[in-house]
């Protein structure tokens, strides 16, 4: 029996532990929380997340609970339109998706040849040419053929295996949050709840997650919306986070001020936006019959500006599925996941020089700056925005 260890169950780790127990491994799922759990937000899947969760055998499900993200454009904080709502092109359309709709389905798609621990915080980690991969709390060691960090940014396994990996800030922190239909606002016709609005140093998103009164085949259905300011993440309650927020984007086109007053403390998610600068010389180790890989933010975390974290965390998922599936321990396994790493590390650092051309151009600050980038954006913003587009669609999941 072909046995792995998934550390971190998060949609990157959920997303691979499933699919390899549906190939037929045994897997053993560690989570640092006392529970499985997902973020009350939101997320945008673009093609090649959709993808790879089809090739994952999810595409069923995420059918049932998504929504296609509408028309957007881009504003200032004045309400001057710099790039005009357009259509998205067939198959670049994302979706949106409610985090816990998404955590329910992979939770469903686990199986039975998943073991789960809970409280589990990985302190060793225990790689040579002879034994298989291990890992461990400091009281238990859990060894096997396989063992996949999907533990974040922080991951402790990179850090062990990959110390030239640094975990930097990128200058800014953002808020997320769902208003339930419920408490939502009621706009006026000719006013759309989804678009964005980019100031000096700060970004308003919102997207509706389905239609009021029907959420299709979530009971989760609202308001998503995501808001970016440039510093440190803030110390202070969610109640007077929420303070500063409603002040921050007083004057800010609506519904900007309609979305942040129907919000509620217990709504508000804060994130400080890092990165890894480097990324990871590698994102396999063989060891062993085996080794380890890095998944997700434990291989490139990056900004949250082009919304592809998620996409590529499933990619990986979908790639080390195929890799491994036939491989047995020995030289297949330790092949399949250098294999894995030659596939991905490219993929990766693509995106992530993507991401961070567009962060230079959503973070400007300065008068001068402001104004070369509302005269550039409307032709900077398609042309990044379709060249990332491009590289998702370009994505196929391997055969």
């Amino acid at each position: 029996m072909r046995t792995a260890v998934v550390v971190g169950a998060g949609i990157g780790g959920l997303a691979v532990a499933g699919a390899l127990a549906r190939s037929g491994w045994q897997v053993t799922l560690l989570e640092r929380g006392d529970r499985l759990r997902a973020e009350q937000t939101a997320l945008v899947l673009w093609p090649n997340g959709v993808r790879a969760l089809g090739a994952l055998g999810l595409g069923d499900g995420l059918d049932a609970i998504a929504t296609a993200l509408p028309d957007v454009g881009v504003r200032r904080p004045d309400g001057h339109w710099l790039v005009q709502p357009r259509p998205m092109v067939d198959e670049r359309a994302p979706v949106v998706v409610h985090r816990e709709d998404l955590h329910d389905a992979l939770i469903a798609g686990l199986g039975d040849r998943v073991e789960i621990r809970t409280g589990v915080r990985v302190r060793t980690v225990r790689t040579s040419a002879a034994d298989r991969p291990a890992v461990g709390d400091g009281r238990t060691e859990w060894e096997a053929d396989l063992v996949v960090a999907a533990d974040g940014v922080d991951s402790v396994v990179r850090q062990r295996l990959a110390p030239e990996a640094t975990v930097v800030s990128s200058g800014s922190a953002a808020w997320r949050a769902v208003i339930p239909w419920y408490r939502a606002p009621k706009l006026p016709a000719d006013q759309s709840v989804n678009g964005e609005t980019l100031g000096a140093g700060y970004r308003f998103v919102a997207i509706s997650l389905g239609e009021r009164g029907s959420s299709g085949g979530s009971t989760r259905g609202g308001i998503y919306w995501v808001a970016t300011a440039a510093g440190a993440s803030r110390p202070e309650s969610p109640e007077t986070q929420l303070a500063l927020l409603r002040r921050w984007y007083a004057n800010w086109p609506a519904p900007i001020g309609d979305l942040l007053a129907a919000t509620e403390p217990e709504d508000l998610v804060q994130q400080e936006v890092r990165e890894l600068r480097p990324l990871p010389r590698g994102f396999a180790f063989p060891s062993g019959p085996g080794g380890v890989v890095l998944l997700g933010d434990a291989a490139h975390a990056m900004p949250h500006h082009l919304g592809q974290g998620a996409c590529l965390a499933f990619e990986d998922a979908a790639t080390l599925r195929s890799a491994v599936r036939d491989a047995v321990p020995g030289e297949s396994l330790r092949g399949a996941v250098e294999a894995y790493n030659r596939a991905r590390r490219p993929r990766a650092v693509t995106v992530v020089r993507q991401t961070r051309r567009m962060s230079a151009v959503l973070q400007s600050r300065g008068r001068l700056a402001l104004r070369a980038r509302d005269a550039a954006l409307g032709t900077i913003t398609p042309r990044l925005m379709g060249s990332a587009a491009t590289a998702a669609a370009a994505w196929r999941p391997p055969a």
